[in-house]
């Protein structure tokens, strides 16, 4: 696409990086500077109820930043990339109407492809199929199920840890009700983007700084009461571990940890493993993205280089 053709859109800024790569922090930077609303692009946030596990953006932020898809489903509910990208597109176009800049910002990665490229018309989902594909789970586990997958829809399975439960149910349950793989399916879609997405990648100089990052926070969340939280939840709500919500990272370790299916020590050593494993998936995802401009997010400077970078390119398109 031609920069005057991209001109002629209206502009949208897009934060992307792995689990505690300071995203949230960024944004808020940021909107010192600019006058922007925040969309969240995190499967997590929709769910109310969910805060601590999620490092949630506090509610004083939250007052000083408008932010959107925070705390609009109950954690028995369930959120699409589909929903997302209407819901995002909607936003994107209110906020752009009241003169502010679009701001996404998150790390569920498949929510910023659906926004980008659009989405296939995949089936609907089939309860009678996606039940005999969790008593399969529950019999054989998870990774003989992404096994199958491999065998039926490598492209999707490559992309998807063995131990993925709510995107390998949905990539056997396309495969097995249509046939055909699923990245078959998404691959035949296309569709353009009403905004010039500046695309910003977090991206870390050295990964061990990033696994402590992410360590020290989840100690952090267990210090200010994530384990009641999930109880609370768990109480308040008539929740089964096979809810999308109690899948989130975290949240399933801490499931398996109140049941009694773990100790303490276990509960932790397999929350932080699978938190640095989705931050692996997440970068693995950015690495292959085009079109990003990558920062790293260990410097002390971060938002002041950010800033300059998009200052520059939101002067620049604008005047071409």
């Amino acid at each position: 696409m031609s920069l005057a053709t991209d001109a002629k859109r209206p502009p949208a800024v897009a934060i992307m990086g792995p689990t505690a790569s300071g995203k949230t922090g960024l944004a808020a930077c940021l909107a010192e500077r600019f006058a922007v609303e925040v969309i969240s692009v995190d499967s997590a946030l929709v769910y109310r109820g969910m805060d601590i596990g999620t490092a949630k953006p506090d509610l004083e932020l939250r007052a000083r930043v408008p932010h959107h898809l925070i705390d609009i489903l109950d954690p028995t509910e369930t959120y699409s990339a589909a929903r997302f990208r209407s819901d995002a597109l909607r936003l994107m176009a209110e906020i752009t109407a009241r003169g502010r800049l679009p701001m996404l910002t998150g790390g569920t990665m498949l929510y910023f492809k659906a926004l980008k490229e659009g989405l296939a018309p995949l089936p609907a989902a089939d309860p009678a199929l996606r039940a005999e594909i969790d008593a399969r789970a529950r019999r054989e586990g998870w990774p003989r199920l992404h096994a199958e997958l491999a065998r039926l829809d490598p492209a999707t399975a490559a992309r998807l840890a063995p131990t993925d439960a709510q995107r390998i149910q949905r990539a056997l349950e396309v495969c097995l009700s249509t046939g055909r793989p699923m990245s078959e399916l998404v691959a035949r879609t296309a569709a353009e983007l009403p905004f010039r997405l500046l695309e910003i990648a977090l991206v870390p100089s050295d990964r061990a700084v990033l696994h402590r990052r992410i360590a020290d926070r989840f100690d952090a969340m267990l210090a200010a009461g994530f384990l009641d939280e999930v109880r609370r939840l768990r109480a308040t709500y008539p929740l089964r571990r096979e809810h999308a919500a109690m899948r989130c990272v975290g949240y399933r370790q801490a499931w398996d940890h109140i049941e009694g299916l773990t100790d303490a020590t276990t509960f932790r050593a397999q929350a932080i493993a699978a938190t640095r494993q989705l931050a692996k998936r997440q970068l693995t995802w950015l690495r292959a993205w085009p079109g990003t401009q990558p920062f790293d997010c260990l410097q002390p400077d971060l938002c002041a280089r950010v800033a300059e970078w998009l200052s520059a390119m939101l002067t620049r398109r604008s005047a071409g």
